[in-house]
């Protein structure tokens, strides 16, 4: 493997310390990776932004990598997040700047759009607006529904809280989400078993996985690994064997628990989002907004009628972009499409 071309620091991000990827100058561009990942999620977006003028920066967020691993849940709640990625901008002197969220990170730069418009230059994302775990699903609040259109209890209810959408589903089959609540059973089970766990979910993630695998898995005694089907062997197209032990490499801890702990707690932090984004309920996303995701993401079975929704939500929405081929990791599985997408809308907006 070639010697990357980016350098690597830590910098301090209101009280806790975050380690970033960058490569580059120009106007700054923030790229956030969600679970699993790690801010090599991006290496492959790295140089091409800085060749066309961007200072490329990727984070391994809060409780991955390099970054620091508290165990407390409330360092992960959203309003958390979006000071230390704000910290974070301040850092690189940045008043504004562009930002590019996966998964979890699509998340938060979602988040940041509406919170901090003021900081937000451009916004690029995989995964749809307003899907704060299972949340309001870009339905705002009841008084945000069409006229006549049924009121869904989480529109409708103030009792409603994720965890209980989690826990239903979780009668009928295995899910993830409700498994990842309980402190100590997913530790456990993971933190012995890293690569293997890993290369089983990225492969269910990508494009040609199967990630809903688990409908057919009881959630009685059994864990995630359980639910997965096996992979195979690597490399696979779009990840080699060095680039699978850059990732396993970046998840070991000398604390077993707090191997995986950025994505649990991102989990575990659902219900206190889901308070935290009241506030934002009924907000839509005003700032330049791209689109871009896999045309083959299985996750995108959580998200129902997510394209009209988003039209709707997102009056900043500049385009819509399918990546055929890709699955979860977009901009893994298919970096080209997905750098000749998302580079000249940053280009415009200069």
């Amino acid at each position: 493997m070639d010697e990357p071309g980016w350098q690597e620091r830590k910098i301090d991000a209101g009280g806790v310390t975050l380690h970033a990827m960058e490569q580059g100058e120009g106007p700054l561009v923030l790229m956030i990776h969600g679970f699993p990942g790690l801010g090599y999620s991006w290496r492959h977006q790295m140089a091409p932004l800085a060749a066309a003028g961007f200072r490329a920066v990727a984070i391994d967020s809060l409780g991955y990598g390099g970054s620091d691993r508290p165990a407390a849940q409330h360092c992960y709640t959203a309003d958390r997040m979006n000071a230390y990625l704000l910290a974070l901008f301040d850092a690189y002197g940045a008043d504004r700047a562009f930002i590019i969220g996966q998964d979890f990170g699509a998340q938060y730069a979602w988040n940041m759009a509406v919170r901090s418009p003021e900081r937000v230059r451009g916004l690029i994302a995989t995964i749809p607006y307003d899907y704060d775990m299972a949340g309001r699903a870009m339905l705002g609040s009841a008084q945000r529904l069409p006229p006549g259109a049924p009121v869904p209890l989480e529109a409708a209810s103030p009792d409603y809280r994720p965890t209980d959408r989690f826990a239903a589903m979780a009668r009928d089959h295995f899910l993830h989400l409700h498994y990842f609540q309980t402190i100590g059973p997913a530790e456990e089970e993971l933190a012995g078993r890293s690569a293997e766990f890993l290369q089983r979910l990225f492969h269910a993630l990508s494009a040609q996985g199967d990630l809903w695998a688990w409908k057919a898995v009881s959630s009685q005694g059994n864990g995630y690994l359980d639910a997965l089907p096996d992979a195979p062997p690597l490399p696979w197209p779009w990840l080699s064997e060095q680039e699978f032990a850059a990732f396993v490499k970046g998840y070991d801890h000398p604390d077993p628990a707090r191997r995986f702990i950025g994505g649990l707690n991102s989990y575990r932090t659902a219900d206190a989002n889901w308070e935290i984004g009241h506030a934002w309920a009924d907000a839509d996303v005003t700032v330049p907004t791209l689109f871009v995701y896999g045309a083959r993401d299985p996750s995108f079975g959580f998200f129902p009628e997510w394209e009209e929704r988003l039209r709707r939500r997102v009056p900043g929405l500049r385009d819509i972009v399918p990546i055929e081929d890709a699955g979860h990791f977009v901009q893994q599985e298919q970096p080209g499409a997905f750098n000749a997408a998302i580079i000249p809308f940053l280009r415009a907006l200069l």
